[in-house]
């Protein structure tokens, strides 16, 4: 054979060889096939341009991806629940005593709700003061801030709602001291506690309305803002903090180094979860008894009890004045000045560091902390 021969038979074999190799195999087939139909290559490579501000309070913005993930959790699990929950005050309990003690793994999934729900809770807590502090609100964050402070009410909805499907002693007669507040609202309490419970006392109506506003409406106006927020993260990126000098910031690109923070930040809470869960999973309770005294030392879930505990506090009249309605229209005013907050602090609106809505922040948090202590400390005050 010619020498040239063997070269161009060479040259065919490897041609042929590296054909085979451009080839995709049959799980990249698939890869390909969804990824030319869905477009998520876009979204990859938005993911690989895109750069998260870091700071020396960084730290404070991994809060928020924590809530996402929660809600996740929350999402999840819910459904998982829903399997096997009965919204009826005959069967209710029962159906949590049946997932607790003959679902396999039934007791994990009900405690990793319940503790995860307060954990959200708790972490959108630290995430709005975190915000305040840090004056993330001003232009052009202002929609920003308004949709994070919905999304806390409607969580704190979600944590009202939920605890009283289980339908014991304990949900039962909490809610009935909540929603006994709510019918204090001067001007529209009797109308809205009515609403909400389907009439005058707790009963099944009620037990249904609770199950679908924590199913279907809630979740329904969670998703909007929860939405509408996340968008505007995309869009306007991460506030970068009054004051820090621009050679303190540096950007590092989300994924995957912002990415893979968040998700070991994810991984310790969900280990912490699963410890709470092993260690102290959450209780079925003595099914409600309507007819029953109310037992010494109900109080709301923890995440009401300042608004409680200064109820309990203040005097019945105050210049002629029912207290706790008046103490009620300050929390209505309060919330909606703080809610308006990036609308009066000018100072952050022009860049500027504003001590006071600083003082009005840490203010807000100690009275909290204070009241929530004292609920605890004193509980037959």
């Amino acid at each position: 054979m010619k020498p040239w021969g063997n070269q161009n038979l060479l040259r065919n074999n490897k041609q042929e060889t590296s054909e085979l190799s451009l080839r995709p195999k049959k799980g990249q087939k698939f890869l390909l096939y969804l990824a030319e139909r869905f477009s998520w290559q876009a979204i990859v490579d938005l993911a690989k341009k895109k750069t998260v501000p870091e700071h020396p309070y960084s730290f404070w913005t991994y809060f928020g991806g924590l809530c996402l993930f929660l809600f996740v959790i929350q999402v999840i699990t819910g459904l998982l629940l829903l399997l096997y929950y009965v919204p009826s005050i005959d069967r209710a309990h029962e159906s949590i005593i049946y997932i607790m003690g003959q679902v396999k793994f039934g007791w994990l999934i009900r405690s990793v709700h319940s503790w995860t729900a307060n954990i959200l809770i708790g972490v959108i807590f630290v995430h709005m003061f975190s915000t305040f502090l840090l004056k993330a609100y001003r232009p052009p964050r202002e929609i920003t801030w308004i949709t994070g402070f919905f999304l806390l009410l409607i969580f704190m909805a979600f944590g009202f709602s939920g605890y009283l499907l289980p339908w014991n002693e304990l949900s039962f007669f909490a809610t009935r001291v909540g929603t006994d507040i709510l019918g204090q609202i001067p001007l529209i309490g009797r109308a809205l506690k009515s609403f909400v419970l389907g009439g005058q006392e707790i009963s099944g109506a009620t037990l249904s309305r609770f199950y679908w506003f924590h199913i279907a409406v809630l979740p329904c106006l969670a998703f909007l803002f929860l939405g509408i927020h996340l968008y505007l993260i995309q869009v306007q990126g991460i506030s970068r903090p009054i004051g820090v000098k621009p050679e303190k910031i540096r950007e590092i690109p989300f994924f995957p180094d912002f990415f893979l923070r968040d998700a070991v930040i994810w991984s310790l809470v969900l280990a912490l979860i699963g410890v709470l869960c092993v260690f102290f999973p959450w209780e079925i309770g003595k099914k409600a008894d309507p007819f029953a005294p109310t037992p010494l030392g109900i109080r709301p879930e923890w995440y009401f009890t300042f608004m409680f505990t200064t109820l309990k506090l203040v005097p019945s009249h105050i210049l002629g004045l029912e207290g706790e309605k008046i103490i009620l229209l300050i929390f209505a005013l309060g919330g909606l000045f703080w809610m308006l907050v990036p609308f009066w602090d000018r100072k952050a609106y022009r860049d500027q560091n504003n001590p006071v809505t600083t003082a009005i922040g840490v203010a807000v948090i100690l009275y909290i902390s204070i009241m929530t202590l004292i609920t605890y400390l004193f509980p037959r005050l």
